[in-house]
C-alpha cells in the first residue's frame, strides 16, 4: 500500500544525515561541538519554572479551550501592546504547540491548492514544506548577501503574480540574522496592500536583536494588521523551547478558523506550559536583555573568528543567534557543496554545522552561537585548523 500523495510532497531534510552522524559520534564518546542547534543554551527563567510547579500543585491538569486559556490570550495581547503598540483582543489570538505549529495552522487556513506563497531566500527550512503540505506553491524571492540578506521591495515586486496569496516575512531571520528596517517594511506594506496579499509575519526572534529596531509588521497600520497574521512564541526569547508554546494573532475570522481546526487536530497546548507562559510574559524585560547581552558578545566573537579564517567571509547579523558565513571560496567548482563541507567539518574537526543549501543558499553555512564562549572559541580553532 502506498503513502498518501501529500506525504510525497515533503522533501526530507538534508541536515538529517549530519545531525544523525553527530549524535552517533557523541554517543560513541567523541567530543562533538554542536553549532547546529536553534535554541538558547540558557535555562528557562526561574519565575517561569516556579509558575509551572505552582500550576501542578494547584491542579491545572485538565483540558483548556482549544485556542488556549483566556488568561494566556489576554497576557499575550497585553504583551504585544506593551512591546509593539499593536492591539489584539483574546478572540484575535490562538495559542498552539510552538510557533511552528502556529505557522502550519496559518498556512492551512489561508492557502488553497495552487496559491503562490512568496518566501524570501535564504529561508527557514520548514516554510516551503508547510506551504506544499497546504497545497500552495513556494515562490522564492532572492535576498542576496549583497543586500545583507534583507528583503527589498524591488525583489518582492518582481515576484508578485495574480496567483500570489501570501508573503512570509521573517525578521530577524533564521538562518541569516538579517533585520529588515522600517523604510523597507513600509515599502513592503504598500505592496501587499496594493495587491491584497496576506502576510505571515514570523517574529519569533523579535527580542533577540542587537542595536537595531524591531519593526512589528502589523503595527505599521490598521490596514496592514487586517492583512497580517503575526507569529511569535515563548521558545527563543524566554528560553522555553521544550515547553512548546507559540501563538498566532490576527483577524478574528481567521483565528476562529484556526481554533476550529486545532480543536480537531491537537486540541489545546499543555495546560501547565500555558500557566508558565503567563508568568514569562509578565517578567521584566531586563531578564531577557541579560541573555541578549551575552548573545551579542558571542556574536562578535564568532564573526571575528570566522573572518580570520582564509576563504571565509561573514556578515555581522543584527538579530537571532545565527551567523551565515560565505564559504564559496572553500568549495571546488562543480564538486564540493556546503553539505560536503559540513560532513568534512564533522569528520575532521568534530564540529557540527548546518549546510546552507538546506536554507536555499548553496555556498553558505548556518552556525548557531547559542552556546558558550568556550565552545565557540574551541570550535573556531578546530575549523581553522582543518581548513
Amino acid at each position: 500500500m502506498d503513502l498518501a500523495e501529500r506525504m510525497k510532497l515533503i522533501t526530507p531534510s538534508m541536515t538529517l544525515a549530519i545531525d544523525a552522524k553527530a549524535k552517533k559520534l557523541k554517543d560513541e564518546g567523541q567530543d562533538i561541538l554542536n553549532f547546529g542547534v536553534g535554541e538558547p543554551d540558557f535555562n528557562t527563567p526561574q519565575v517561569i519554572c516556579d509558575a509551572a510547579k505552582k500550576a501542578i500543585d494547584e491542579g491545572h491538569h485538565k483540558y483548556t479551550p482549544a485556542a488556549g486559556t483566556l488568561e494566556l490570550r489576554k497576557a499575550i495581547g497585553q504583551y504585544l501592546n506593551r512591546e509593539y503598540k499593536v492591539s489584539y483582543e483574546p478572540s484575535d489570538i490562538v495559542v498552539s504547540g510552538g510557533a511552528k505549529h502556529s505557522l502550519y495552522n496559518t498556512f492551512l487556513a489561508l492557502v488553497n491548492p495552487g496559491d503562490e506563497v512568496l518566501i524570501p531566500s535564504p529561508f527557514w527550512v520548514s516554510y516551503p514544506e508547510q506551504v506544499k503540505f497546504a497545497g500552495g506553491v513556494p515562490v522564492y524571492v532572492d535576498c542576496p548577501e549583497s543586500s545583507e540578506f534583507k528583503l527589498t521591495t524591488e525583489a518582492l515586486a518582481a515576484k508578485i503574480t495574480p496567483k500570489t496569496k501570501v508573503l512570509i516575512l521573517n525578521s530577524p531571520s533564521n538562518p541569516t540574522g538579517a533585520v529588515v528596517g522600517r523604510k523597507a517594511m513600509e515599502g513592503i506594506a504598500e505592496l501587499v496592500l496594493k495587491h491584497k496579499i496576506w502576510v505571515v509575519s514570523d517574529e519569533i526572534y523579535s527580542k533577540l536583536i542587537y542595536g537595531e529596531e524591531h519593526v512589528c509588521f502589523p503595527a505599521l497600520s490598521k490596514e496592514v494588521a487586517a492583512q497580517t497574521i503575526l507569529i511569535n512564541g515563548m521558545s527563543k526569547a524566554f528560553a522555553m523551547t521544550g515547553w512548546r508554546i507559540g501563538y498566532a494573532a490576527g483577524p478574528s475570522k481567521i483565528m476562529k478558523a484556526i481554533a476550529d481546526f486545532q480543536s480537531h487536530s491537537t486540541s489545546n497546548p499543555t495546560a501547565i506550559a500555558q500557566k508558565a507562559s503567563v508568568a514569562g510574559l509578565a517578567m521584566p524585560d531586563s531578564e531577557i536583555q541579560k541573555m541578549v547581552s551575552v548573545f551579542k558578545i558571542r556574536r562578535d566573537i564568532i564573526v571575528d573568528g570566522l573572518n580570520a579564517i582564509p576563504g571565509v567571509k561573514c556578515l555581522k547579523p543584527a538579530g537571532a543567534f545565527y551567523v551565515f558565513p560565505n564559504i564559496k571560496a572553500l568549495l571546488k567548482p562543480g564538486h564540493a557543496t556546503s553539505m560536503e563541507l559540513s560532513e568534512y567539518l564533522l569528520d575532521k574537526a568534530k564540529v557540527a554545522v548546518t549546510p546552507g543549501i538546506a536554507f536555499g543558499a548553496e555556498g553558505y553555512l548556518r552556525i548557531s552561537y547559542a552556546t558558550s564562549e568556550k565552545n565557540i572559541l574551541e570550535g573556531l580553532k578546530r575549523i581553522k585548523e582543518v581548513i
